[in-house]
């Protein structure tokens, strides 16, 4: 078991109709709030001018149009500048993931001087950020617990993994009927995103038993309850259970103790979603059993087979590779059934551009200090298998 040294600030208020915490929340931060969101939809649900109601008599200013895949030029740059000229007090995040890692971005470039971009690639380690509070309504990719954000920049292709600890939300809201009106492409998407977070902490060299009964069961939920919110868009305690294990998936908790995974299916999909701008969850599904497949083998097979035994409940006599193929081909089979396209040709990308994203990757995501290390040429391979 490895040393750790963990703290998570973030507190979180859960369930139905707690969105009438936000004035008391709120108020401990400044009455001057920079509110940002995407596009429409928190407009369609009503959630718009609720937040409107609570927080009458405290000035706000708008960011929205917020894009998934969230871009450093317009909405990064153009959320710093109004926290500046404005002296924001408190950034007001309302919606999903994309929302969330942008203000995560403007709030620590708010406190800087500089090129915010110095901070999102690591080329000064910032101070402070301006504290955050979100209200969301996917169900995804965990970032009301954490303090990580993925911006692109579109002129580069880069698409960074950005870590600050002074970007923990101060107060994550979830309340899981938010996420009713969510698209069934979407809500699968979000599905694929928690399940890769989980599995790629899990399949990693040292382990505790804890941590895999944690994993295994967040897996076996995921799966259940994707399902089931499909089928059912307004089953409350589906989708309660399934905004949970999208929060806890990112934040580390699952893993405390465990070695370093290196987060090798992320570090190939950022490249898939900076030059075609997928959606996340779809690239993540598309190339996971690819990945498996490819890093098969003697040092990772037993790994495998406690995956495929105890996610799956594979029959633990059968030889373990089997095992592990019948793992791999379940997974698989999992996000097809739950409507994710599984070839890169069907979300549009072909293989003109594999040598140049492989190398990308290599270059940029350190791959090769991974559990099962990649070089450009295995990179290159993983993409073309999921042609």
């Amino acid at each position: 078991m490895q040393n750790f040294d963990y703290q998570t600030p973030t507190r979180l208020i859960f369930g139905k109709g707690v969105i009438t915490k936000l004035p008391e929340v709120m108020k401990q931060f400044g009455s001057k709030i920079l509110l940002t969101y995407g596009g429409g939809s928190i407009k369609k649900l009503g959630l718009y001018d609720k937040v409107r109601e609570l927080l009458d008599g405290s000035e706000i200013f708008e960011l929205c149009g917020i894009q998934p895949n969230p871009k450093y030029d317009p909405s990064v740059l153009e959320g710093v500048r109004l926290c500046k000229e404005n002296n924001i007090d408190v950034i007001l995040a309302v919606g999903g993931g994309s929302v969330l890692d942008c203000s995560k971005a403007i709030a620590a470039g708010a406190l800087y001087d500089g090129d915010p971009w110095d901070l999102i690639t690591y080329k000064t380690i910032g101070k402070a950020s301006l504290p955050i509070v979100d209200i969301l309504t996917l169900a995804a990719t965990g970032s009301e617990y954490d303090p990580g954000a993925v911006i692109s920049r579109t002129e580069t292709n880069d698409k960074i993994g950005y870590m600050d600890s002074n970007n923990y939300p101060a107060v994550s809201i979830l309340d899981p009927t938010y996420t009713f009106t969510v698209s069934k492409k979407q809500t699968a998407a979000g599905c694929a995103d928690a399940m890769n977070h989980i599995m790629e902490q899990y399949f990693c060299e040292d382990s505790t038993l804890l941590n895999d009964g944690f994993m295994e069961a967040a897996l076996k939920s995921l799966m259940v309850n994707a399902r089931k919110c499909l089928d059912n868009p307004e089953d409350y305690t589906a989708r309660a259970e399934m905004m949970l294990d999208c929060t806890y998936g990112c934040n580390g908790i699952y893993s405390l103790g465990n070695s370093y995974s290196g987060w090798p299916c992320h570090g190939m999909e950022h490249a898939l979603s900076a030059y075609y701008d997928i959606t996340h969850g779809e690239g993540l599904a598309i190339i996971t059993p690819r990945w498996m497949k490819h890093i098969l083998s003697e040092k990772t097979v037993d790994r495998f087979v406690k995956y495929g035994t105890n996610v799956f409940g594979i029959d633990s006599t059968l030889d373990k590779f089997e095992i592990a193929d019948k793992a791999i081909a379940e997974t698989y089979s999992f996000f097809e059934s739950i409507g994710i396209p599984m070839h890169l040709k069907e979300v549009g990308i072909d293989e003109s551009r594999i040598g140049e994203m492989a190398h990308h990757v290599a270059e940029n995501e350190g791959l090769d200090k991974a559990w099962a290390p990649l070089t450009e040429q295995d990179i290159a391979a993983i993409f073309t298998a999921s042609l």
